[in-house]
């Protein structure tokens, strides 16, 4: 299977069911997305394929036809904006799930660039076992705002 991942082109071979994430982090070694619950329900895992954020834990990464872009394609130097807004007002506490809620956050500022507070709820449905809730909220309003 061919796979553009962060701009590069792979050509692969793997199991026919093998999600998306493990691709990502056993196969390429791209490690920033993280496993979650594996049932596509935390958003640990969220990366955009064709610019759409996605759970790659229950994509089969044979189905994926659009070029993918994880957390390390994001920006290689913090500089996204909202890379940059949530280490201004420190929204990660273990940080463990904010790759995911980042990469759902950029979509979202992709397709909405003023989103509301609704907009963001239904977007980031991401589950952050820390409780920064309040802070991500802060961030997307501050971003929604420049």
């Amino acid at each position: 299977m061919k796979l553009v991942v962060n701009g590069t082109a792979h050509e692969l071979v793997v199991e026919e069911d093998m999600p998306l994430l493990w691709v990502l982090r056993d196969v390429l070694g791209l490690t920033g997305t993280k496993y979650g619950c594996g049932v596509g329900q935390c958003g640990a895992c969220t990366v955009h394929v064709g610019g759409e954020a996605v759970r790659s834990c229950v994509m089969p990464a044979t189905a994926v036809e659009a070029p993918v872009t994880t957390i390390e394609g994001l920006s290689s130097d913090r500089s996204h904006p909202v890379q940059r807004m949530w280490l201004a007002l420190q929204v990660p506490q273990c940080g463990y799930c904010q790759s995911g809620v980042i990469m759902a956050a950029a979509a979202l500022l992709r397709s909405t660039p003023k989103p509301t507070d609704a907009d963001v709820e239904a977007a980031l449905g991401n589950i952050c076992r820390c409780g920064t809730y309040a802070r991500i909220r802060e961030a997307m309003r501050a971003l929604a705002r420049a």
